[in-house]
């Protein structure tokens, strides 16, 4: 399928948690067991003031991709374990006036060809915080590329969660994002 015939937009999330799931299974290697628990975190999350989702639906109306997130509140369970390795690094500010990336996945049929890149953007574009958070498997990968593309640099790194047995790293990065064109212009990265 030629991935300019996936559409990007608003998705009921909660109606679609189960196939969203599936799709995060996949792409991330999440067990049955594992994919029972994200469905009850999801729909807790999505409660949240500002929570919205996005999803990357082909003609025929199945999901082969979706971001989530939702303004950052120091009081939520991720923030609570991130702070203190953001602090260690004087980046423990970045949890204010920040909207967090909480989940990012794309089927891996449809990986590699800019479906993560225009869901990240979509959701940032409409935040009205002035820059973006998320955490990602600490290691190289092209998620980690990807995010690094899009203007976010690592914050911590080597964050330990109580039931991951990878460690993870926070980044950030000033909204908007960077699109492709930004690379081009005199004194951006790239």
């Amino acid at each position: 399928m030629d991935d300019a015939e996936i559409t990007i937009g608003p998705v009921d999330l909660a109606a679609r948690v189960d196939e969203a799931l599936a799709v995060q299974a996949l792409a991330f290697g999440l067990s049955d067991d594992e994919v029972a628990v994200r469905h009850h975190i999801v729909l807790r999350h999505l409660n949240n003031p500002g929570a919205r989702a996005y999803g990357a639906t082909t003609p025929e109306g199945r999901l082969v991709g979706f971001v989530y997130g939702m303004p950052n509140d120091r009081t939520h369970w991720w923030s609570t374990v991130v702070e203190p390795y953001l602090r260690a690094n004087g980046n423990d500010g970045w949890l204010d006036e920040s909207f967090v990336i909480t989940e990012l996945h794309v089927h891996p049929a449809h990986q590699g060809r800019g479906l993560g890149r225009r869901l990240i953007t979509t959701i940032t574009d409409l935040a009205a915080e002035p820059r973006s958070i998320l955490s990602a498997i600490d290691t190289e990968s092209p998620a980690r590329g990807l995010y690094r593309s899009l203007g976010y640099s690592d914050l911590a790194r080597r964050v330990h969660f109580p039931s991951a047995a990878r460690p993870y790293a926070v980044m950030g990065a000033p909204l908007p994002l960077l699109r492709r064109t930004d690379f081009s212009e005199p004194g951006k990265p790239g």
